[in-house]
């Protein structure tokens, strides 16, 4: 086992795994940019250092930096969270030159699924159902076209190398395909360094559900279940949830078998998430792998008690899975999560700010994961998440109510909060209901927009009878 961890990241997730390692008896050691100087992740570590002024460039994305930080304070690992440098191939390899073990799979592995035509074309070599679309990445407008007649409009031109939405365009017809190209092209040259795009066929109104999978060094690979991912702006989660009402027990196991098959054939190691688009007639697609944690774990770990960060590792320093599970994964329950950005919870621009007053849920079967506290300082420099609240009821009416009163109690002053927003979500009744898709939020909006010319139209006639 370790003796000391380096946490390669900074918020709510670094705090995390200190969580989990001090659990484990291993020795922590954090970073942090001068921004972070106060962060709590910084003050429960066993011990902390600075590695560069605010902007990422110069700090969290060092790597010579985090490199050194971790040989000055002699660690045996770096866990490199989520985000950030966490799938990073490079990261990764020159962290194990330095004779420290990364916490994630083989340098070769990240950078495959990293390239998303390349992933696609491994999981369609193994038998795993994959949209239809290009055969690797495109090499103009020209051949994109041919693709998209091919496959049939509306069609999706993605970055081979993004995430998170960005280098992603919905095409409609072949004469709106140059500029959408172009446009995508672009953003994801911007974005990642890598203006490579590939095509797929573009499923109206899918759902988005994801695979938790852990892999040991020895070839065993076990699926964890999925979680619904479905609620999102611009292609940016903001509620899970664990099962998906739309998933069998049968279709289940059988994807569940498929990956591990699949996983193992190509050496993959540790944690990871592959992500599925569901059709209406509940066919799973997939679409991409992430090599990491996820920011929404905790659903899965609700459902089944593992915890997925020590698993990581524990697989991480050899461990088999048998005695990192330590017996079969039953689900019990279910769970859902909301993600708490600092936010404006109708413009979504970002809050950055002193948190004047802050006070989170609990109760039974109520889970908080953050590191800010009353007094504390949103940076404008990070991602804007500050929270991630988490239930679990015996059954999904039970896991709406119970988050429904807990995001009521939550209070979080100084700075908006996305908590409104989650609160309109969970009393939708389309959502009560589970008739969700990636076009919920959208939908939820036009409702708004819709219910209030009412009220006004509503307004101006009663005026003009009592005038």
């Amino acid at each position: 086992m370790f003796n000391k961890i380096l946490i390669a990241n900074r918020g709510e997730i670094a705090l995390r795994v200190i969580c989990a390692c001090k659990e484990l008896g291993i020795r922590t050691v954090a970073i942090y940019s001068e921004a972070d100087r106060n962060s709590l992740h910084v003050r429960f570590a066993d011990e902390a250092i600075c590695i560069g002024p605010p902007q990422l460039s110069q700090s969290y994305l060092n790597i010579p930096s985090v490199i050194s930080a971790a040989e000055i304070s002699n660690v045996d690992a770096i866990h490199p969270g989520y985000g950030l440098l966490a799938e990073n191939a490079n990261f990764a390899e020159v962290t194990e030159t330095s004779n420290i073990t990364f916490i994630g799979p083989p340098p070769e592995i990240t950078r495959l699924m990293g390239e998303k035509e390349k992933a696609r074309a491994a999981m369609a070599k193994a038998g795993v159902p994959i949209l239809p679309g290009s055969e690797g990445v495109l090499a103009g407008e020209g051949e994109a076209l041919e693709w998209a007649r091919q496959v049939g409009f509306p069609v999706l031109i993605k970055a081979s190398a993004g995430g998170g939405g960005r280098g992603m365009r919905i095409v409609r017809n072949e004469e709106d395909l140059p500029g959408m190209f172009k446009a995508a092209q672009a953003e994801a040259a911007a974005a990642f360094g890598n203006g490579d795009l590939y095509l797929e066929k573009f499923i109206e109104r899918p759902r988005h559900i994801e695979f938790q999978v852990l892999a040991d060094r020895y070839g065993t690979v076990v699926s964890l279940g999925e979680r619904e991912c479905s609620i999102q702006r611009r292609h940016q989660k903001l509620l899970e949830e664990s099962p998906s009402t739309q998933m069998t027990g049968e279709l289940r196991a059988t994807i569940g078998q498929i990956l591990s098959t699949t996983l193992s054939k190509i050496g993959y190691v540790n944690a990871g998430t592959v992500e599925f688009l569901m059709d209406e007639d509940r066919k799973l697609y997939f679409i991409e792998m992430n090599t990491r944690i996820q920011v929404e774990h905790p659903v899965t770990e609700m459902v089944t008690d593992v915890d997925l960060v020590k698993s990581q590792i524990l697989l991480a320093a050899g461990e088999p899975m048998e005695a990192v599970l330590q017996g079969p994964v039953g689900h019990r329950g279910h769970a859902i999560e909301c993600r708490i950005n600092a936010e404006h919870p109708e413009k979504f621009t970002p809050s950055a700010g002193k948190i004047t007053a802050f006070h989170p849920p609990g109760g039974t079967g109520v889970r908080i994961d953050t590191a800010a506290y009353a007094e504390g300082i949103i940076p404008p420099y990070y991602d804007s998440l500050i929270a991630k609240l988490i239930v679990r009821g015996k059954d999904r009416n039970e896991a709406i109510s119970r988050m429904a009163r807990a995001l009521e109690m939550f209070i979080v002053e100084g700075i908006y909060t996305t908590i409104p927003l989650h609160r309109r979500i969970l009393a939708d009744p389309d959502f009560r209901a589970g008739r969700v898709d990636t076009t919920f939020i959208p939908r939820l909006f036009e409702k708004q927009e819709k219910a209030a010319a009412e009220a006004d139209t509503s307004s101006v006639a009663r005026k003009g009878k009592y005038a």
